[in-house]
């Protein structure tokens, strides 16, 4: 067993293809593809599912993906301390929501990168859907991503709740709307509504609100932070979980402003994922314990 076929098939994973594992390791498809193959022949395992369509990663091989990434993580620390470093390891892929990146993601992982297990993160503004399936095939060390209450978790996932909030009505400084103490969807309705993308829980939540009756001048974007941007811009009025929007550079300025909504409390939890069974190394650990740090900052 060689390093460089564990590096082969945690390509495959990330990148989704022998193609372009290739194009990222600059190493030929079928040297690729050898190498693995020895690999499974010494493990008795398949790695890879091989069709006509292209080559990914397998059910066993997603499963002995944490095994196969302590190794290279335990190979990347081994040659920082022998090199007199310390710490960084293996770059940690997390998928999220724009809602919880700016006010918890980066500040997280600013702390983690002055910390005693530091690496390289690699953040990636994903869809709910795409996070859980990033989890599940092992391209994604952690997600964050926004649930309602009712939500069930995919049962290969785990997750931990960071923090919950309600959901708010969003709206211009000058909006005529700021001058009521609650605001219905009717109001929302009557308004330029600005929504989430399907695929967004905000998206799910104007739904509920709005039923069949679309505001006739629907804007619509794909996460909290360029809602709020809109919102600023003067574009028409959101709905946004309230803990995206309290430290919200717009809002600490008074460019923007929030209202309860006239309804019974809509509750948004952002939830922190993991595959279930996964072994993570110190550096994901350190990185979790400054995501819960930080969320119960907030």
């Amino acid at each position: 067993m060689r390093i460089e076929q564990l590096d082969y098939v945690a390509a495959v994973a990330e990148h989704g293809s022998l193609r372009r594992a290739g194009e990222h390791l600059h190493v030929s498809q079928p040297a690729i593809s050898e190498a693995i193959t020895k690999l499974e022949r010494e493990l008795g395992v398949t790695l890879l599912d091989r069709r006509r369509s292209g080559a990914r990663i397998s059910a066993a091989g997603r499963s002995l993906m944490p095994y196969l990434t302590d190794v290279l993580d335990g190979v990347a620390r081994l040659a920082h301390a022998a090199s007199g470093h310390t710490g960084a390891g293996r770059t940690i892929r997390i998928g999220t929501v724009n809602t919880g990146t700016s006010h918890v993601l980066l500040p997280a992982a600013h702390a983690h990168q002055h910390g005693p297990a530091a690496s390289p993160v690699e953040i990636r503004q994903l869809q709910q859907g795409e996070i859980q399936v990033g989890l599940a095939e092992g391209t994604l060390d952690l997600g964050l991503v926004n649930l309602l209450v009712e939500d069930e978790l995919h049962p290969d996932l785990h997750g931990v709740e960071l923090m919950r909030g309600t959901a708010v009505a969003v709206l211009p400084r000058d909006h005529p709307l700021t001058g009521q103490e609650s605001v219905s969807a009717a109001d929302l309705a009557g308004a330029d509504f600005i929504a989430m993308r399907e695929g967004y829980v905000m998206y799910r939540v104007a739904k509920r609100l709005f039923g069949d009756a679309t505001p006739p001048a629907l804007h619509s974007t794909d996460g909290a932070d360029m809602g709020s941007k809109m919102v600023g811009s003067g574009l028409g009025v959101t709905v946004l979980p309230d803990f995206s929007v309290h430290d919200d550079p717009l809002a600490v300025a008074g460019i923007i402003t929030t209202r309860p909504l006239a309804v019974d409390p809509i509750v948004v939890r952002m939830v922190l994922l993991t595959r279930k069974g996964a072994r993570h190394p110190e550096s994901v650990r350190a990185l979790i314990g400054a995501l819960r740090s930080r969320a119960s900052q907030v």
